[in-house]
């Protein structure tokens, strides 16, 4: 793939004139954990956020506000919620898949997003609980009431704008048992079927997806389970997101954001929002070759850690997905069309409590493959640490340069 190393990667970062670093949250920066409240944020990654004002955004499936979300974590490990406000240190960019747009003052807007709609999500997390503690019995008959109610409640993220269903709890009860993690699995997808239709039925047909982490791609209706094996738990996470929050869009949005701090024209339009971006790669690839000069794109670093590749079943290619995968694919692919050494960069999750495969397997097994169009440039295999340390260096020398 011909990845190069940490140093090639901070002298072509520090030089670039106009630079825009694109980074996923979890488990690139905060290490992997079965209860997302336990989440800690390094100090030193929120003050190289800092320098790197203007050069860097996020792009994550999690959120910014609420009890949940990554505005938390900042003001937790600052030990103030007062000073990240006033000096500007909440991690500006896109969350909730690109419909949760915030500045580093941490000023919220919600682009695209119709009050029916967020009515409609504000009451799914209880009914999340309400339908998981109905099916939960007949998988797990040895729990009692009360464990079926404290599972239920654990398992579910209350997020604003992406209420979502984790699996890690339920399944650290049942570490070996690749049967009933399938049969959750498929229960999950049930679930959460069932909730997609409960909005059609209050005429949002066409407002929501279920987007599911690790994933193995779409089948072009929905994207496809990937089932748990031993030694690896496969699905963990089922949100339910808005139509059109998916990180490919939110990269334009955040570019045509960026061009237009540095220019004062968004030449994407100023109301350009994740929801009415084209909906596929080409088109988005056409959007931009036909509206951005090469004058005006930058620089682009994209950062994740979600990245699967699998064969199929029937033995005739592979099933890829992640959900970075898509994102990081559009910026690799927008480097070639616009003549940029645009750089990917994969950071190894595996290390923390949830199980992921691992950079350190040199063929990336379960990440990539031979064929892969999905080019990493450089492999941080140490985790979120040694990539908030390759963060901040990078900030330090931008910032001294």
């Amino acid at each position: 793939m011909g990845h190069i190393e940490f140093d090639q990667l901070l002298a072509e970062m520090v030089s670039a004139d106009d630079l825009l670093i694109v980074q996923d949250l979890d488990g690139v920066c905060i290490p992997l954990v079965k209860d997302p409240l336990t989440r800690v944020l390094d100090p030193v990654y929120v003050w190289a956020a800092k320098k790197l004002e203007g050069n860097f955004s996020v792009l994550t499936n999690g959120e910014h506000g609420g009890h949940r979300g990554v505005n938390r974590l900042v003001e937790t490990v600052l030990g103030t919620s007062h000073m990240p406000a006033k000096q500007g240190l909440y991690l500006p960019g896109l969350a909730a898949g690109g419909v949760q747009l915030q500045n580093n003052f941490g000023e919220i807007s919600h682009p695209g997003i119709s009050q029916a709609e967020i009515a409609f999500l504000s009451v799914l997390p209880s009914r999340m609980q309400t339908l998981l503690e109905q099916r939960l019995p007949a998988i797990l008959p040895k729990l009692t009431s009360a464990e079926i109610e404290y599972q239920a409640r654990v398992s579910i993220f209350d997020t604003e704008l992406s209420p979502t269903i984790n699996l890690n709890s339920l399944f650290s009860l049942i570490p070996d048992n690749v049967n009933i993690q399938q049969a959750l699995q498929i229960t999950l997808q049930e679930l959460m079927d069932e909730l997609i239709n409960n909005a059609a039925n209050d005429g949002l047909t066409d407002s929501f997806f279920v987007h599911i982490a690790p994933n193995m791609g779409s089948d072009g209706v929905r994207e496809r389970l990937k089932p748990a094996s031993i030694g690896d738990v496969g699905t963990t996470d089922f949100q339910f997101l808005l139509k059109g929050a998916i990180k490919e869009a939110g990269l334009l949005v955040l570019i045509n954001n960026h061009i237009a701090s540095k220019s004062g024209s968004a030449p994407l339009g100023e109301d350009f929002d994740v929801r009415s971006a084209p909906k596929t790669h080409q088109q988005l690839l056409d959007l931009c070759l036909n509206n951005i000069p090469a004058e005006q794109m930058p620089l682009l670093m994209g950062v994740g850690d979600t990245v699967t590749s699998n064969p199929c079943p029937d033995g005739t290619g592979w099933l890829r997905g992640g959900s970075d995968r898509g994102f990081l694919t559009l910026l690799q692919d927008l480097g070639k069309i616009y003549n940029h050494t645009n750089r990917v960069v994969l950071v190894d999750s595996s290390g923390g409590e949830v199980y992921r495969p691992t950079l350190k397997d040199k063929e990336l097994k379960g990440i990539s493959d031979s064929e892969d169009p999905l080019h990493f440039d450089v492999l941080v295999p140490g985790g979120p640490s040694d990539y908030v340390a390759l963060f901040a260096e990078l900030a330090k020398q931008r910032s001294t340069n």
